[in-house]
C-alpha cells in the first residue's frame, strides 16, 4: 500500500516558508555573526492577543529577546513580499536600537524630558525616532527597500504627524515629493523633516543623544490625544509599543542623566546639527559628538565632569517611568527597587565582632529552611527524605549544628535595630528621595550581607508605630517596612528601645542600635518617663553599641542634651542636612568598626 498522501500545502504555510527562509537573509542584513531565535509567527486574533501582539503587524519583546510577527496581517496589509525588510527591521530593534531593557528605559527618560505635558506620547515618539534610525542603515547601507514598505501601507489621508514623518523619509533618503507624503506641509514642516534627518544622520552612532531633541522637535507635531487618522496610520507599525513590558525591572534608572535635560533642546540650537553637514558628512558628525559623550555619567554613579552631585530620579518620576516601560509589578516593588537600587554603590560589610574561642561545627539534627536563608545552607537529600514535593519553608530543611571548642579567632556580626523617625515631618519615601530611609536601607543592607539578623522600626511618636517581627533576615520585609509611612507625631518613640531590649528577650547576639532622627529626640527623652534612664538601659542589654544619628542643622542650643547621650554611652554623629545622611551611612562600618569591636 501507499503512504498516507501528505498533505496538500495551504496558502498560510506557503506564506510561512517564504519568511522563514529570508529570515538567516534579515539577520545577514545585520552581521553574518547575528545570533536571534526565530520569530513566533502567529495567524490568529486570539494569538496574537496571547502573545501581546496588539494593532501592530510585527513587535519586539525585549524581556526574552523575540519578535512575533502577524502573518495574518501581513496578508491583509499587502505586505507579503517584503519579508527581508520587515525581519531586518524587527532584528535592528534588538541589535542596534533599543537593544536592551536598560537602553530603552534611558531612551524613554531622554523622549519624556522632551515632552513636557505630553510624556504619555514618549513610547510613540521612541518608536518613531529607533525606526527612522534602523530604516535609514538599511535603506542606505545594506540597499532594502524600506520605503517600498511604506509606500505599500498607503496612507491616503494624513495628519501631521504622519506627513512630518513620511516627509523625513523622503528627505533621508532623497526621494521625490509626494513619494510617500500624501499630504499637505507647510515650509515649517519640510524645515523640522530636514532637521530630524540630520538628527538621524549625525546621531546615528550616539542615538541616545539625539532622543531629546528629536522628541522636542516632534512635539508641537503632537496633541494629547492623537488624531483618528494619525493613530490608524502609526498603529500598524508601533513595534516596540510594549517592548519592555513584564515583571523585570530594568537597572539603573534611579539616578538620572544629566543628558535627559542637557539634551531636550531644540535641534535648531545644536551646532553638531547647524554647524556641521550632517546629511552628506555623518563622519563629522560623529566625531561632533565623541567629545560630548565623555561627559557621559557612569550608569548610578557620579557625572564625571563638573563636580556636581548624583541627580537622583525623584520616586514617582522613577515609578512612572518603569510604567511607561510596561513593568508590570506592584508600586511597592518598584519603590523597593528605587531605594535598592540607590544604596547598592554604598553597601559595606557590616561591623564584625572576634570571640575569644572559634568553636568546630558539630552537625546535630535538622531544622527549617526558610524563603531568606541562604540557598547554600538547604538540605536537599534530606528535603527530598521528608517529601518528594519540593515547598520552600514547608518541606525544606536545613542541618543545624552545635559546637566544639576550637582554637582559632572567629569573626562574630552584630545584629543591627535600625529605628528611624517616621514623624510628621520626614517625607514620604514613595513620593519623594527620603535620605533617612536611603540612608537606612544602605546599612540595614550592609547587615544583611554580612550575615547579621536586623530588626527594622519606623516610629512617628506620639503615634503609630512599626516594626519588624523581630530580628529577621529578609530584605523583602526590611525594604517593605523601610519604603512604608506613617506621618505622625514628631519623634522616634524612646518606648520602642524599652519593647525590645527592656521588656523583650535578651538578645541571642550582640546587638548595634543605630537610631536616625533630629534633635525632637531630646524633647522626646525628657517627656518620656525615665526617658533617659532606657536609653542608657536598652543600650546595655544591647551589648553591641549605639548610635544617634541627628539631622540638626546647628548644635545650638542642644549641645548639653548631645553631651549628657554621649556621657551614657551613645555615639552621636550630627549631619547638618539630609543628604550628608548618605555618607554617613558608607562609612559608618568603616569609622565604627573598622577593626573588630572587642566586647
Amino acid at each position: 500500500m501507499s503512504g498516507r498522501k501528505e498533505r496538500e500545502k495551504t496558502d498560510d504555510d506557503k506564506l510561512l516558508e517564504t519568511w522563514r527562509d529570508r529570515w538567516e537573509t534579515a539577520l545577514g542584513a545585520w552581521s553574518k555573526f547575528t545570533k536571534l531565535h526565530e520569530p513566533r509567527w502567529v495567524f490568529k486574533e486570539a494569538d496574537e492577543k496571547k502573545e501581546g501582539l496588539s494593532g501592530s503587524f510585527a513587535m519586539i519583546r525585549l524581556t526574552d529577546h523575540t519578535v512575533v510577527i502577524s502573518l495574518r496581517q501581513i496578508r491583509e496589509k499587502g505586505l507579503e513580499e517584503f519579508a527581508t525588510e520587515i525581519l531586518a527591521h524587527e532584528i535592528g530593534h534588538h541589535v542596534y536600537a533599543p537593544a536592551d531593557l536598560r537602553d530603552n528605559a534611558r531612551l524613554l527618560a531622554r523622549i519624556t524630558a522632551g515632552l513636557p505635558s505630553m510624556e504619555n506620547h514618549a513610547p510613540l515618539v521612541s518608536n518613531l525616532y529607533t525606526d527612522l534610525l534602523i530604516n535609514d542603515r538599511l535603506q542606505r547601507g545594506e540597499g532594502l527597500d524600506m520605503s517600498a514598505v511604506y509606500s505599500a501601507l498607503n496612507v491616503e489621508s494624513p495628519d501631521k504627524l504622519w506627513s512630518l514623518y513620511m516627509l523625513i523619509y523622503e528627505t533621508l533618503w532623497n526621494l521625490p515629493p509626494r513619494t510617500l507624503n500624501k499630504g499637505d506641509t507647510s515650509q515649517k514642516t519640510v524645515f523640522d523633516a530636514i532637521l530630524a534627518a540630520k538628527i538621524i544622520r549625525v546621531y546615528s552612532r550616539d542615538w541616545l543623544d539625539g532622543a531629546g531633541r528629536f522628541a522636542v522637535l516632534i512635539a508641537p507635531y503632537l496633541d494629547r490625544a492623537l488624531s483618528k487618522n494619525d493613530m490608524a496610520a502609526l498603529s500598524p507599525i508601533m513595534d516596540t509599543k510594549n517592548a519592555g513590558a513584564g515583571d523585570s525591572i530594568p537597572d539603573g534608572l534611579a539616578t538620572a542623566e544629566a543628558q535627559e535635560q542637557e539634551g531636550a533642546t531644540h535641534p535648531s540650537k545644536d551646532s553638531a546639527l547647524t554647524g556641521i553637514g550632517g546629511m552628506d558628512g555623518d563622519e563629522d558628525g560623529d566625531e561632533a559628538k565623541d567629545s560630548s559623550a565623555k561627559s557621559s555619567p557612569k550608569a548610578g554613579g557620579e557625572e564625571t565632569v563638573g563636580g556636581r552631585k548624583n541627580q537622583y530620579r525623584d520616586p514617582v518620576k522613577y515609578t512612572e517611568l518603569m510604567k511607561s516601560l510596561g513593568v508590570k509589578v506592584s508600586e511597592d516593588d518598584l519603590v523597593i527597587n528605587y531605594y535598592k537600587e540607590l544604596a547598592r554603590p554604598h553597601l559595606i560589610r557590616f561591623p564584625e565582632k572576634i570571640n575569644k574561642q572559634a568553636a568546630e561545627p558539630l552537625p546535630e539534627g535538622l531544622d527549617l529552611w526558610e524563603v531568606g536563608d541562604p540557598i547554600s545552607e538547604l538540605d536537599w537529600v534530606e528535603s527530598s527524605t521528608h517529601s518528594p514535593v519540593i515547598i520552600p519553608g514547608v518541606t525544606t530543611v536545613q542541618r543545624t549544628y552545635g559546637e566544639t571548642e576550637g582554637g582559632d579567632p572567629q569573626k562574630q556580626p552584630l545584629d543591627l535595630y535600625l529605628g528611624i523617625d517616621c514623624s510628621g515631618s520626614m517625607r514620604n519615601p514613595k513620593y519623594g528621595l527620603s535620605y533617612p530611609i536611603l540612608a537606612g536601607t544602605i546599612v540595614a543592607l550592609s547587615a544583611l550581607r554580612a550575615k547579621a539578623r536586623v530588626k527594622a522600626t519606623l516610629s512617628g511618636e506620639p503615634g503609630k508605630y512599626t516594626s519588624t517581627d523581630g530580628f529577621v533576615k529578609s530584605e523583602r520585609e526590611i525594604m517593605k517596612l523601610l519604603t512604608s509611612y506613617l506621618g505622625t507625631g514628631y519623634s522616634f518613640g524612646v518606648l520602642r528601645l524599652k519593647d525590645t531590649f527592656i521588656d523583650g528577650a535578651k538578645p541571642k547576639r550582640p546587638v548595634h542600635i543605630l537610631i536616625v532622627t533630629d534633635n525632637d529626640i531630646f524633647y522626646m527623652l525628657n517627656e518620656t518617663k525615665n526617658g533617659w534612664e532606657i536609653m542608657t538601659e536598652a543600650l546595655a542589654k544591647a551589648g553591641g553599641g549605639g548610635t544617634c544619628l541627628l539631622n540638626v542643622p546647628s548644635p545650638y542650643g542642644t549641645d548639653k542634651q548631645i553631651e549628657q547621650l554621649q556621657n551614657i554611652g551613645w555615639n552621636v554623629s550630627l549631619v547638618s542636612n539630609e543628604e550628608e545622611m548618605v555618607r554617613f551611612a558608607r562609612q559608618f562600618a568603616k569609622l565604627k568598626y573598622d577593626k573588630p569591636a572587642a566586647k
